[in-house]
């Protein structure tokens, strides 16, 4: 495994240094949940932080974070080889803080790229936000902020919705990115399905109001779902919007794969003025793979498999959405 991770790193360094820079107009946008990307200090901010530290239940060392850093990086290239340019923006899940993106960036092969960070910290009881990278030599950043669901009057203690106007330098031509981690089915389906429509519509009140500032900006929704694009609560979102998994989930396809069986919780939603010219597609990246045991077929390697460290990033796929 290891050594096969150092021959991907190999390759896709060398191709993607020897690649010059796109003129295209054309946008690469990823999206991935990281799974547990916590640095590892206990910061004292809950059992979550302390789990994931060094001397916590996980024995999530220096040097096991580091590990997920480069391997997060060498997927990043990999990705960056495969679209013949490296993504201009990358929204993330489930990262704990801006000093772990800050590593990410810094201190892997990425640091020779031109990445910017966009995060807020949320009110999320384990300790993990979303956060957005975006290329400087692509876009300018606008503005930025965040949006709280709102269950019953209250806000939740759950990730917001962090959103990026960015300008892109070559076209002009403004986009509202929007980072989702929607609450989980922790406590059943029909138990929490009321917190994943009131982020559902937190979503659709922050696309009005940015379309109100901004009616030209095309918008792309990204994130973690945390259900299939079939679920009842899509369809709070109106018919300015297109979701782009509908038909990659109708063709069985998926971004987690659960008893054997793919499911699709991670996806791109557009703005009807550029459904007809983005496609999304989930990357499968070969290194980060491994087969299941259990069932016939391969699934995403974790970092963690239970209580032991198996060297992986993320039990979720990476989604890419191509904007011609």
């Amino acid at each position: 495994m290891k050594l096969f991770l150092a021959l991907s790193c190999i390759l896709a360094y060398a191709v993607c240094f020897a690649q010059p820079k796109s003129d295209k107009g054309d946008v690469l946008v990823v999206f991935w949940n990281l799974e547990n990307f916590f640095d590892y200090h206990d910061g004292g901010a809950g059992e979550s932080d302390r789990e994931f530290s060094s001397m916590g239940g996980r024995r999530w060392t220096k040097k096991r974070f580091y590990t997920k850093c480069d391997a997060v990086a060498k997927a990043v290239l990999w990705m960056g080889d495969r679209y013949g340019r490296m993504p201009d923006v990358i929204g993330l899940a489930e990262v704990e803080n801006r000093w772990v993106l800050s590593r990410l960036l810094n201190v892997t092969l990425l640091r020779k790229y031109d990445y910017r960070i966009v995060h807020h910290e949320s009110g999320d009881r384990r300790g993990i936000d979303v956060a957005l990278l975006y290329r400087e030599s692509v876009f300018d950043l606008v503005s930025e902020g965040i949006s709280t669901p709102v269950d019953g009057g209250s806000k939740m203690s759950t990730r917001d919705i962090l959103y990026a106007r960015l300008i892109h330098e070559s076209s002009d031509t403004e986009y509202d990115f929007m980072v989702n981690h929607h609450p989980s089915k922790y406590g059943g389906a029909d138990a929490s399905e009321g917190r994943r429509n009131a982020a559902m519509s937190c979503l659709k009140a922050l696309c009005d109001s940015l379309a109100t500032e901004n009616a030209a900006a095309r918008q792309i929704i990204m994130g973690d779902f945390n259900d299939t694009p079939d679920a009842p609560q899509f369809s709070i979102m109106d018919g300015r919007h297109m979701n782009k998994g509908l038909s990659v989930h109708e063709a069985g396809e998926g971004t987690i794969r659960y008893e054997g069986k793919w499911e699709l919780i991670d996806m791109f939603i557009v703005s009807s003025c550029i459904s007809e010219i983005s496609d999304m597609e989930i990357c499968r990246i070969p290194f980060l793979m491994t087969y299941d045991r259990k069932h016939p077929g391969e699934k995403p390697l974790r970092t963690y498999s239970g209580p032991r460290y198996a060297g992986g990033v993320s039990d979720h796929c990476p989604i890419v959405l191509k904007v011609d």
